[in-house]
Order: C-alpha cells, then structure tokens, then sequence
C-alpha cells in the first residue's frame, strides 16, 4: 500500500488529477457553510427532526445535510440525478432517444445537453417548492422564514437552482480533468463529511457512561461486517460461459476463443433503493401538506420508520424496482443476437431464442439475489434505530408486546450509514480504487494489492 501511494505522487498526471479531485470537493465543502438568507435555522433544524421521513430528509441525504442548513447547495445534485434517471427510462420508450443513444460520442454528449436542461427545470421546480412549503409551514408555533412572500420564493429559487447548476458543473469537470466520477464523488463527500459528527457522538455517550464499551464494540463490529458483506457482494458476478466459432477473414483466422458473459448480482446499484425511498416519502409529504386531514395522518402513522407497513411496502418497493430497473438496462433477446451475429454460442443452448430464454432465466435468478441484498442493507440501520414496531401490528398484534425493547424500538443507536447511503459510500469508493489501480497498473507499476493480488473490481466489474 505505502509503494503503491509512491507510484502515484511519482506519476505527475495522476497526481495532477488527484489534487484536481480534491480542489474541487474543497470547493463544493465550501459552499455548504454559505447559508441562504431569510431562514430561522433553529426552527429549521426542529423541523427536519420532526420530518425526518418525509421528502426533505431524502433530500437532505443526497445534498450531505445542506437542506437542513439550508446552503446555496441546498438541493445538491438531486435534480442532476433524478433528471438522468428520466431519461435513461425515455431512452428505452423515445425512439428518438434510443437512436441518439447510439451515435456514439456525438449522442451521448446531446444527451448530456438534455440532462443538464431538464436539470435546471427540475431545479427551478423543486426550489419554489421547498420555498413555498417552508414559508406555508410552521414549526411548533414558529416561522421558518422570516419575511414569506414573492421575494424570498424568487430568491430562494435563483439561489438554488445556481447552487445546483454549479455543483453540477464541478461534477462534470472532476469526471472529465480529475480521477473517478464527479457526481458519485460529490455525493460521496457530502455523505461521509458527517462521520466526525457522528464519531463525536459515539465518543460523547461512551465518556457520558450512555453506552457500554461492549455495545460500541458490537456497534463498530456489525458496521465493519456490513460493508464487508457490500464489497463481497458488489464484485460477485454469475458469469456464462461463451464459445466463439472460427471465422476466416481474408487472410486471417479469426474467433475460435472462449469467453465468458458477467452477469452481476447487484446490476441495478443503489437505483432500486432510492426509487422505493422517494416513492415511500410522497403519502407522508401529503401527511406534511394536509396536517388537518383525518386520511392523511393516519396513512402517515402507519407509514412512519418501523412500521410494519412502511417495511413491507419498502423491501417490497425495492424487489420490484431491482426487476424493473434490469429489465431496462439489460435486454437478453439483444444480447442473444449480438452474441449470434459475431459467432458466439452457449455450450449447449441454441443460437437466438433459446439462448435469450437461457439468459433471461439466469439473469432472473441472480437479480432475486440482488434484490434480497439490497433489502437486507436497507433494512439492518432502520432496525437499529427504530426497531420492528411489529406489536402494532393489528389484531396479532398484542402478542409481540413481550418481546426484547432492542426489537420492538431498536437500540437506540444514530446508526451512521443509511442503507442507501452505505451503498453510495463503498460502491463509490471501489470505484475509484479501481480507476486509480487501472491508471497504476497501465504505466507498468503494481496497484494496491501487489503483483501477487488480485486486481480490484468495481460495482461493474
């Protein structure tokens, strides 16, 4: 490891571009201390607590905590990622979109044109949004906004949607002059800069006797094997074997080789994840908008963190996004044909259709695997810190009301990483460990893991 930091502090591109990174993410922690004007941060900050559920808190999350400081970076890259998820859906269902997708670098750079219209678009709606929700909704009797009205929605906007802009435009000049990509970085940053915080929390209830040396050894054991359990899983991979035909082409001889087709446990990332959170957040946001209604609040009651309800419909959510979301990413017929159409053949199976039903039963199979992965990581820091209300549970209920509290109302712990953030944070992570390992290892050095290790895989293999 030391030699392999030598290697890159020796290679002057490489540590032009890692210093670049770092200049940049400096830039981006800056502008999470300038605050937007207009604001009673105190009774903002009561307010998240109360709402940690709802909309704001998914956003809080992506923004690193800057909604809930209410920066000029308040809605972080959220807008840049919910606009290339659309178009990624309307790449598959736009004729239009599918030919540019496949024009090559031409196409992709149109699409980025787009993704950073609809971006700004996307901006300029969720910042009146917020301005408007804030300055309609008090906090234990308190203003949130000082002085409400056109002034502070247009500032607000301009304010946000320039922040958004801006750190968008850091993202794309760390993917393009820097090391790793830009977005998932700034993400990354805004998401670990809390562990301090939270380090010092641990600290405190320890020195303060609230906690046993015994549980914060339990504690960072379970955070240790949970992100072990991530890595193992992110570089798993079901891979099928492929023959190639020989070809004769002019001259030369061509195929004839064997291969194999990877097929990943976790194909869709942390996208089902984040689709089942925001979806989930929506009937209590309603809750949040319509505080009077009867309907609203009781939908919001059941929908609350630890209610069986919520964690069913959300390991739910996250199943069914996990098969969506690959069946949009990956087509097995079109796999099938390119397979065909180059010589290529499973040992066994039959060319063309039999080979995409081949393909697609696997593929089925692995995602299943994927999906329970990614429920389980979602699930375990709910757990801990609210618990499985399932004595709430109707009619059965009553026979729950026995069990251990650590189960009933968690253990009390600010579990760090959220299942969604835990996945951005290490799948991040191996992703830049490998493009700085590709980059050692290009110019003839050995990368971290030596020239007896294996090379490190990211989340795409």
């Amino acid at each position: 490891m030391i030699e392999s930091l030598r290697n890159i502090w020796s290679m002057p591109d490489l540590k032009r571009r890692i210093l670049f990174t770092l200049a940049l993410l400096a830039v981006y922690r800056i502008g999470n201390v300038i605050s937007t004007p207009g604001i009673n941060y105190e009774v903002l900050e009561r307010f998240f607590e109360q709402h940690q559920g709802t909309v704001f808190g998914f956003l809080d999350l992506f923004s690193g905590g800057n909604l809930r400081k209410f920066t000029i970076f308040a809605l972080g890259i959220t807008p840049y990622i919910t606009a290339s998820i659309i178009l990624q859906l309307l790449t598959v269902v736009w004729p239009f979109l599918e030919k540019l997708s496949k024009e090559g670098e031409l196409g992709r750079k149109k699409i980025t044109q787009y993704t950073r219209y609809l971006t700004v678009i996307l901006s300029i709606i969720q910042s009146i949004g917020i301005a408007v929700t804030l300055q309609r909704t008090p906090a234990e009797g308190s203003q949130i906004v000082y002085h409400p009205g056109f002034s502070f929605v247009l500032m607000t906007m301009l304010t946000l949607t320039t922040g958004t802009a801006f750190i968008m435009w850091l993202g794309e000049q760390i993917s393009e002059r820097g090391i790793g990509n830009g977005m998932s970085l700034i993400i990354f940053a805004g998401i670990v800069s809390g562990l301090p915080h939270a380090s010092a929390e641990i600290y405190t209830r320890l020195a303060t006797q609230q906690w046993s040396p015994l549980i914060v050894l339990i504690l960072l054991g379970m955070m240790i094997a949970v992100v072990a359990f991530i890595v193992l899983v992110e570089r798993a991979q079901r891979r099928i074997s492929v023959q190639y035909a020989k070809r004769v082409v002019g001259r030369k001889v061509m195929g004839g080789q064997s291969t194999h087709l990877p097929l990943k446990v976790n194909i869709g990332g942390v996208i089902p994840v984040i689709f089942a959170s925001s979806i989930l957040t929506f009937p209590q946001t309603f809750g949040l908008a319509f505080p009077n209604s009867r309907f609203f609040r009781n939908m919001t009651d059941a929908l609350r963190w630890g209610e069986p309800l919520y964690n069913l419909l959300y390991v739910t959510g996250i199943i069914f996004f996990c098969y969506f979301y690959t069946s949009i990413i990956f087509n097995p017929t079109e796999v099938a044909d390119n397979m065909r159409k180059y010589g290529g053949f499973i040992p066994g199976i039959r060319p063309g259709k039999k080979t995409a039903e081949y393909v697609e039963t696997i593929l089925t199979r692995v995602t299943f695997a994927g999906a329970i992965y990614l429920a389980l990581i979602a699930i375990i820091p709910e757990f801990m810190i609210t618990g499985f209300h399932v004595n709430h549970l109707p009619v059965i209920g009553r026979y729950f009301d026995n069990l251990p509290n650590w189960i009933l109302n968690g253990m009390g712990v600010q579990f760090y990483f959220g299942g969604t953030s835990l996945l951005i944070v290490v799948g991040v992570a191996m992703d830049t460990v490998q493009q700085i390992e590709a980059q050692l290892v290009m110019r003839h050095y050995d990368g971290f893991l030596g020239p007896r290790g294996r090379r490190i895989r990211g989340r795409r293999g």
